[in-house]
């Protein structure tokens, strides 16, 4: 047996390891957790200090069994966990569930998984950390706490099924409060002027009046004015810029550009990021320090010269902004420089090479710019129009990479190249257009944005972000979607040829893609928090809450007194809660009358989620019902909206001597016809559907099944072979299978396909939760 057991949370982590470690190592994973607070009531004892109760969890069981036993046959067991308090909390539950002695266990950190790394941590074993476990016990407590006891009331006064959370309630109301500030924004409108101008040189480019003009009669009179004009050159003003690199990443920038530039969520981003990290690509992907450590700056600098020469290279060390950032941590890295492909999936190279370039330009020389700015006279006019322009003279780090950002109205006409000219010369005129433009609200969060603000805000940790996000989502107290714009009129005029023209056209507007949208539940539980535990989702009382984390995990605070100092006042809270009667939460909105019947139409909010109701409630009686659509909400629904709900189902003919419906369901609009259902497309509109239109659709359909079905079997019609995303396959009753490498799916029998099934069935199953995964 080896003399040494090493044991971290992951599977590829251990793999990775184990290749650096000799004959005497043996490397293991605990797959995570192996403990958590016991379910029910009894897990925390409030009376005795706050004092946790933690129980293995049931699929560690076998598990912790199998390392008892290597632990109990070791010289010396090494705790490799993360190097962060979740990871030193793993390493002390592991101390605690396998029962081994202290004095021949040691704790070794390491913020990269390469052989230069994994050596000088057994060189340098220390002990577990015990503040950093209190703090990551205090979040759990105290999460534990606030979960446990709001939640109840939000079953008594609400709904059954909802919970509420220190940081997720919070994240819900950001998403709520901006989806009202949207709401409620009035839109202005304004006059963006515009001209075509053209060089002695033959040379077309674009200038713009500085200041809008706010209505239309002023941009009449303004081209009115421009009429018999000429326009010359009268300045011409070359100022010298630079542009600076980003910092190399933290988790939060991570998250926000790998949305921005390769649309992944931020759960997909961690989840990808873990991989290079335990494949050994890439430095600790939780951090939020934007330092690099001495090592990585001469390997960026060396792999910087090589590639592009010693001009571009530029020695750069940026200090975190963040106050809790731990400076003694990385930035996120690649653990090679000299390495810019990792193979894998074609994601992992994807984000692989965005963290390169990033890294990279942290360390590259400035980009050197000429911007250029030409005032341009206007003979009839005290106004003058103004041409920008911007040359880059030394690409520097611009050579590598370029920070998107996050805003939706970037003018198509910056950083253009403007054509030579002259002071004193005189322009071609070719056109001028007064455009009309409208201001626009805050824009809905993405995750990545909602992530950033939180980090903002000093609420949550780069250990925190995806989680948060994810669980609000699931919750469903927010949703991801996007979304078509709206069409709506524009005013143009165009001064050309001596001639002003007006006209009226159309633009769409505010369509969303991959926006936070908060559901009508999310709002109702959100104004009842606000209402009623208003320190729970106070921005400023939850940053507090995360730095008195920070010093439980520095030392400087008794993590049993910070809790027993929130604890009291906010249990004096829920106890006042359970007086609070259930009218006050608003839970339903009357929104008219139906112009017919005189009655009462409302909105409520019902077991299966908010639907429009006409007429009282009436004992023994059915009242007329129909659900939302997906797009529509509680306290924005109009009457007129809610009575076309009542239009659906509708018929809208026959096909094959059968009815055809349209409906809308859960997942949208669609055509049922003898019991099949087929989804009407995104352009389809289900209130004006003719039935020729539904006919194609169902037919289309039938195409599209005929194509997918290979085989089928009469003598058993539950098994099939079917052609699907990722290839042929065997459908059996409920079950998929594969179907293996070399095997003709055309040709397999129906005992082969059921042998296959079997064969799949019995292979034992992995253990939960992803490899890695925090659980």
């Amino acid at each position: 047996m080896p003399k040494n057991l090493v044991i971290v949370e992951s599977p590829a982590k251990a793999k990775t390891i184990e290749g650096y470690l000799g004959k005497d190592f043996q490397v293991m994973s605990s797959y995570g957790h192996v403990r958590d607070l016991a379910k029910g009531d009894k897990a925390i004892d409030i009376q005795n200090g706050f004092k946790p109760v933690y129980e293995i969890s049931d699929d560690k069981v076998e598990i912790i069994k199998t390392l008892r036993k290597l632990a109990e046959d070791a010289e010396t067991i090494w705790l490799a966990t993360d190097d962060d308090r979740e990871g030193e909390a793993i390493s002390w539950h592991l101390l605690q569930a396998l029962e081994i002695d202290e004095l021949k266990t040691k704790r070794i950190v390491f913020r990269e998984i390469t052989k230069k790394a994994i050596l000088k941590a057994i060189e340098n074993p220390r002990k577990i950390d015990i503040d950093l476990v209190n703090a990551q016990q205090a979040r759990r407590i105290l999460d534990r706490l606030v979960g446990y006891e709001i939640s109840p009331v939000l079953w008594k006064k609400i709904k059954a099924g909802l919970s509420a959370g220190r940081v997720q309630s919070v994240a819900v109301r950001l998403v709520v409060e901006r989806e009202r500030e949207v709401e409620q924004f009035q839109s202005t409108s304004h006059f963006k002027i515009k001209a075509l101008l053209t060089t002695k040189g033959g040379k077309n480019f674009t200038a713009s009046l500085p200041k809008d003009l706010p209505i239309e009669g002023e941009a009449q009179t303004f081209l009115e004015t421009c009429l018999p004009a000429t326009y010359q050159v009268n300045n011409i003003e070359v100022k010298p810029a630079k542009r600076s690199p980003a910092p190399p990443f933290t988790t939060s920038t991570l998250q926000q550009e790998a949305s921005r530039k390769l649309g992944f969520s931020v759960s997909q981003t961690m989840a990808v990021a873990q991989r290079l990290y335990e494949s050994g690509k890439i430095s600790y992907m939780r951090t939020d320090s934007t330092s690099l450590s001495d090592f990585a700056l001469s390997a960026a600098g060396d792999a910087i010269v090589g590639n592009f020469g010693q001009e571009y290279h530029h020695l750069r060390q940026f200090k975190t902004k963040s106050e809790s950032a731990q400076e003694a941590h990385e930035a996120i890295r690649p653990t090679d420089f000299m390495v810019q492909s990792v193979g894998g999936e074609n994601q992992e190279q994807k984000l692989y090479d965005l963290i390169w370039k990033r890294a990279i330009a942290s360390q590259m020389a400035d980009a050197v710019l000429e911007r250029t700015v030409a005032t341009i006279g206007i003979s009839t006019s005290n106004q003058t129009l103004q041409a920008t322009g911007e040359v880059i003279k030394f690409d520097g780090f611009l050579k590598v990479y370029l920070e998107s950002s996050d805003a939706e109205d970037a003018e198509e006409d910056d950083n253009k190249i403007l054509p030579a000219m002259a002071v004193g010369e005189t322009l071609g005129f070719n056109w001028m257009k007064a455009t009309q433009r409208y201001t626009k609200a805050s824009p809905r969060y993405t995750e990545a944005s909602l992530v950033k603000k939180l980090e903002e805000m000093g609420i949550g940790r780069p250990s925190t972000y995806a989680p948060t996000v994810t669980t609000i989502e699931k919750r469903g107290y927010v949703v991801k979607e996007s979304r078509e714009g709206k069409k709506r009129e524009y005013r143009e005029l165009v001064l050309e040829k001596g001639a002003i023209k007006s006209a009226t056209l159309s633009e769409i507007f505010g369509a969303e893609k991959n926006k936070l949208f908060p559901t009508d539940i999310g709002m109702i539980v959100n104004d009842f928090l606000v209402k009623f535990f208003v320190e729970i989702v106070d921005y400023t009382f939850t940053a507090s809450v995360e730095k008195q984390f920070d010093e439980i995990a520095n030392g400087k605070q008794n993590w049993h007194n910070m809790i027993d100092q929130f604890y009291h006042g906010f249990h004096e809270n829920v106890e006042k809660t359970q007086n609070v009667d259930r009218s006050e939460v608003q839970k339903s909105r009357e929104i008219g009358k139906h112009p017919e019947t005189g009655q009462l139409v409302q909105v409520r909010l019902g077991r299966f989620g908010p639907y429009v109701q006409i007429g009282e409630a009436e004992e023994g009686g059915k009242n007329l019902n129909a659900s939302l659509n997906k797009s529509q909400r509680m306290d924005t629904i109009t009457i007129e909206e809610a009575l076309e709900l009542f239009k659906m189902p509708r018929p809208t003919g026959e096909f094959e001597g059968k009815p055809m419906i349209v409906g809308i369901g859960k997942f949208g609009p669609y055509v049922k016809h003898d019991n099949s259902f087929v989804s009407l497309p995104k352009d389809a509109d289900p209130y004006t559907i003719t039935e020729t239109e539904c006919v194609e659709l169902i037919e289309n359909k039938r195409v599209a099944d005929a194509n997918k079905l290979i085989k089928t079997f009469d003598e058993n019609p539950d098994v099939k072979i079917l052609n699907g995303r990722f290839g042929p396959y065997v459908v059996i009753g409920k079950q998929n299978v594969k179907i293996p490498k070399g095997k003709e799916p055309a040709e397999l029998t129906l005992d082969e396909c059921i042998a296959l099934g079997a064969e799949q069935a019995d292979k034992p199953a992995k253990p939960k939760g992803k490899w890695g995964k925090k659980k």
